[in-house]
């Protein structure tokens, strides 16, 4: 295939992505599963690494998410929120650990600790703190900068107004999805498509009233921007978070092997009707801070 075809059938699957992202993000009506669109974000990365010439701005590999919406005040995140990068089977989550391994020129002897958690079908927000107040709380919008929709997280009970722990950090963004729970989106499921849909849809309404009377949940999992914090790890910080006043997944683990995370994403699999909320995989990250 010559590179005029190879740039043709890329630049297609960028216009499909494109569109899908502006259903999911702008509109709140997803047009495909999760999966397949996994699977369409997959074939541009790898069409990106076997042809260095394919390069676009639309590209996941470039943008996150979707541009904020015209309702709500733009502002710029202090620390970007990316996108996690899919592993769809034991090959892939090998490779990971190999990469891992080779860019940190670890030995054969290092044990590399992992946090896995389950990753909520909600809406990230960013919640930044000073001096243990709630001073700002942002959609992830494009991952550069997003809407400004503090006063309808703060109807929100599960998010702290105010914490006066002696370990909190002096200024803190922290980081995790909107949703609703299962059983409390039976209440309202003829408003709404599905439960992200009506997360989503609450958060964005101009008056904060109206997302008050949506039974809304928060739950933390990581930062962005911190000042002055003594944690350097992924569980404790976790830990620390549920001390804060936040809540946090009740999946969470710390997990050593490969094998030994395929096993939890069985288990989950295995319980995923008995779990409260909808997920759409499992979330992995290095626990240390340091290697991170």
């Amino acid at each position: 295939m010559n590179k005029t075809l190879i740039k043709k059938d890329y630049l297609e699957i960028i216009e499909k992505l494109k569109k899908y992202n502006q259903r999911y993000y702008e509109k709140d009506s997803p047009i495909i599963s999760d999966q397949e669109y996994d699977i369409l974000k997959k074939k541009i990365i790898d069409l990106e690494k076997d042809y260095k010439f394919l390069k676009n701005k639309e590209s996941p590999t470039q943008s996150v998410g979707f541009k904020p919406s015209k309702n709500f005040q733009k502002v710029k995140h202090k620390v970007p929120m990316l996108s996690l990068g899919n592993a769809f089977n034991e090959e892939d989550l090998n490779n990971f650990e190999k990469k891992i391994v080779s860019f940190l020129s670890l030995g054969d002897a290092n044990v590399i600790d992992y946090s896995a958690e389950p990753k909520i079908d909600g809406i990230s927000a960013s919640l930044t703190y000073i001096n243990g107040k709630f001073v700002k709380g942002l959609s992830r919008g494009d991952g550069s900068e997003g809407e400004d929709i503090t006063e309808n997280l703060k109807t929100i009970k599960d998010i702290p107004t105010l914490i006066t722990k002696i370990n909190f950090p002096q200024e803190i963004d922290i980081r995790g999805e909107v949703f609703i729970e299962n059983h409390d989106f039976e209440k309202i499921k003829d408003k709404f498509a599905n439960p992200r849909n009506a997360a989503s849809g609450s958060l964005r309404q101009k008056n904060s009233k109206v997302t008050s009377k949506i039974p809304l949940k928060f739950i933390a999992y990581t930062h962005g921007y911190a000042k002055s914090m003594r944690i350097d790890n992924q569980i404790d910080f976790l830990k620390n978070l549920k001390l804060w006043g936040f809540k946090i997944n009740p999946f969470n683990k710390k997990i050593t092997n490969i094998k030994k995370l395929i096993s939890n994403h069985k288990n989950l699999e295995e319980k995923r009707k008995e779990i409260p909320f909808d997920i759409d995989g499992v979330v992995y990250e290095v626990n240390s801070f340091d290697l991170q």
